[in-house]
């Protein structure tokens, strides 16, 4: 950002970094919609045959003493990344397109920042991983749309994180009072 009087920089950071952070949660967004209710992976051993989505392996934990795994994991793996992409959607998305920024901004890009930590999609693909192993010796298995859908959520992730400057996000949010 510059002076608009004599011109001199004022802050430093990376000019391009809102736009691609913006496309960036969209895409982890739709991605995450896609990693819901598409096939994760699908388990063939002698005639028995399983194909099951994320929301499957939820509820499939979701009774008795397995309950609050079934909360970790909807939690970790599903609503807080989720959530951390909705909430950057809604904070840099009005400055990507010139218009004045949505009510509690400033509080949305907090809780962005705020929830990284916790949005664990990475720690949860090394747990498939380490399954996918272990299972490979027992079952055919042929991994789904799902799967390829979330590896990529968790790539897009660790590029846009490459541009999370937060110097640069809050000072674009802070100059766009209109």
């Amino acid at each position: 950002m510059r002076c608009v009087q004599c011109g001199y920089q004022l802050t430093l950071g990376q000019p391009e970094a809102i736009a691609r952070v913006t496309g960036l949660a969209i895409t982890s967004a739709i991605l995450m919609f896609i990693v819901l209710f598409a096939p994760f992976l699908d388990l063939k051993a002698g005639s028995f045959n399983s194909n099951a989505s994320v929301v499957d392996v939820i509820l499939g934990f979701a009774s008795g003493i397995m309950t609050p795994l079934a909360f970790a994991v909807l939690g970790f793996i599903v609503v807080l990344p989720l959530a951390r992409a909705l909430l950057l959607i809604y904070t840099l998305a009005p400055l990507v397109m010139g218009t004045a920024n949505l009510p509690g901004a400033r509080i949305a890009l907090r809780w962005a920042f705020y929830l990284k930590p916790w949005a664990m999609a990475e720690i949860f693909m090394v747990g498939v991983a380490v399954a996918l192993v272990k299972l490979a010796g027992m079952a055919s298995i042929e991994m789904g749309t799902a799967f390829w859908a979330f590896s990529l959520l968790v790539a897009v992730n660790a590029f846009q994180d490459t541009f999370m400057c937060r110097n640069t996000l809050w000072t674009g949010l802070n100059t766009n009072i209109r």
